[in-house]
């Protein structure tokens, strides 16, 4: 029995002896993981920018690279497409840019320095392509919180992620959309509801009162400013300088009583959202702790951003800046769960409401734009002398200008801000008579209205009645596939700031303002 055990045992030896000799299959092993970390960057489009090189093809590939070899068969060490990906995270040279793309993991470096050791063996009619690297928050976990039936474009998701192995980070539950019938649990923003109900106990008009909220275990304020119910004329009339088509015709419309940010929200308090994880190294630097809870946690959060995303132009009292809509409805998702209020963005017709501030003329304080440098930071004053130097063209820091008759600061100017409103130029054609809480809702990811004006505006954009319609090119110069759905590249203009309604909405009411609009591109 004992001689029949060692000969087992031998020969099971022998066979794990085998297996880990087998030799690795390049099509099968290691073309994914360049396809899916490396060509995107690496390919003949963007060769010789920032000294990259390419690696979707064999002949390119085995090229020497600044002295250096790319692949040096037999020798992985001395090969950088293995030893930049195994370099500290913070060092420059770490491959794929850690900005950019999540590092490969310790078994896929291994694949590639296994292969490079046995000889780097790549046959000559394989050439690499890129390939979607799926996301599992930001592509897979809308999907599955949606449900059926799926697009064409979720189905071909969904295969994808599969077929790279359907990779489930440890800790994120699945919570969301609802699927079966209206009165099925919402999981995740269900538990988001109880809370808010627990936590608001203001129920009519009268108990509105300024409030400043630290979110919980950070340092960090924000101020939330009562706005009375009521009804105004929306849009601009005909007589209106530089008045734009899309501005009428004028109608009236009925607000419901809400709270709104009294400033734009800062990257003090959106770096919170973006950086769950507070030993990152560039998390927020403002002395605060980033609190977290279960419930809080559970909510998706923005991948890392390809570049620094305020571009130099400051960060501690500064505007958040260049997050897609979808950005900022899933932070609205994560406050409500930190704090227990509901929040979100406003409507289209809300942040006119509020701007106008009970007034009809074309800015808040009258008709003539020569006041609005007492107001606003727009194209004609954003360069102020800092430390007696004058600065660059940029946004400037919140609540520096004086305030319009509510209490709400840089409502126009600084930043232009994103509302849930999908655009449509004919969309006021649509009311004839008084219309109640009106929500153009979007069916598409372009275009959605943004308003107040920006830095970057002339006066008349800056009118109480100006809209503004987002667009792809905001994110023309991303360079992932598909594009991201948090952050735009080229809208250094845009931000947001939140709202707060009396009312407080059901669970499917709640879950339809977090996931307005098309997540995707």
């Amino acid at each position: 029995m004992r001689s029949l055990a060692r000969s087992l045992g031998a020969g099971l030896a022998f066979a794990a002896m085998v297996a880990v000799a087998a030799p690795v299959d390049f099509v099968t092993e290691v073309k994914p993981i360049l396809e899916q970390n490396c060509v995107s960057c690496h390919n003949a489009k963007h060769a010789g920018e920032n000294g990259k090189y390419r690696l979707d093809i064999k002949s390119e590939a085995f090229k020497p690279h600044k002295k250096a070899e790319r692949i040096l068969p037999g020798h992985p060490d001395d090969s950088q497409v293995y030893s930049l990906t195994v370099l500290p995270l913070a060092d420059d040279d770490h491959m794929p840019p850690s900005k950019a793309r999540e590092p490969l993991t310790k078994e896929q470096s291994e694949i590639i320095k296994r292969w490079i050791a046995e000889g780097a063996v790549w046959p000559d009619d394989v050439t690499l392509k890129t390939v979607q690297k799926i996301d599992f928050v930001r592509d897979v976990e809308p999907i599955l919180e949606q449900g059926g039936p799926l697009s064409a474009k979720s189905k071909e998701t969904l295969q994808l992620w599969i077929e790279q192995g359907a990779p489930w980070p440890d800790g994120v539950k699945i919570g969301g959309g609802q699927t079966g019938a209206p009165g099925k649990k919402l999981g995740l923003i269900n538990d988001i509801y109880q809370k808010i109900l627990t936590n608001s106990p203001e129920h009519t008009e009268a108990d509105m009162k300024l409030y400043t909220n630290t979110i919980p275990g950070t340092k960090v304020t924000y101020a939330m400013v009562p706005i009375p119910g009521g009804e105004f004329l929306m849009g601009s009339p005909p007589s209106e300088p530089n008045r734009n088509a899309d501005e009428g015709p004028q109608h009236k419309v009925k607000i419901e009583p809400f709270w709104m940010e009294q400033c734009e929200v800062t990257w003090n308090e959106y770096e919170l959202f973006m950086y769950p994880d507070e030993t990152n190294p560039t998390a927020p630097t403002n002395g605060t702790t980033n609190y977290t809870s279960e419930i809080a946690d559970a909510v998706s959060r923005p991948t890392k951003p390809y570049v620094e995303m305020s571009f130099g132009m400051g960060k501690d009292g500064f505007p958040a800046i260049s997050m897609t809509q979808h950005g900022c409805n899933i932070y609205c998702q994560w406050l409500s769960a930190k704090t227990g209020h509901f929040y979100r963005l406003p409507t289209e017709a809300e942040y006119e409401y509020a701007c106008r501030a009970g007034t009809t003329t074309a800015y808040f304080f009258g008709d003539d734009p020569k006041d609005l440098g007492d107001y606003a930071w727009y194209a004609a004053n954003n360069k102020v002398i800092e430390n007696g130097t004058l600065t660059d063209s940029k946004y400037q820091k919140v609540g520096t200008k004086k305030p319009n008759p509510w209490g709400l600061y840089d409502i126009i100017g600084n930043i232009t801000e994103w509302t849930l409103d999908q655009y449509d130029p004919d969309y006021y054609k649509k009311f004839t008579d008084t219309v109640t809480e009106p929500w153009n809702k979007a069916t598409q990811p372009y275009p959605h209205v943004v308003r107040g004006g920006s830095w970057q505006d002339t006066a008349d954009k800056l009118r109480s009645a100006c809209r503004r319609a987002s667009s792809p090119d905001w994110k023309i110069q991303d360079p992932q596939l598909p594009k991201s759905i948090w952050y735009h590249t080229d809208a250094q203009f845009v931000g947001f700031r939140i709202i707060r309604p009396l009312k407080v909405p059901t669970a499917e009411e709640m879950e339809k303002y977090w996931r307005s609009g098309v997540e995707k591109e």
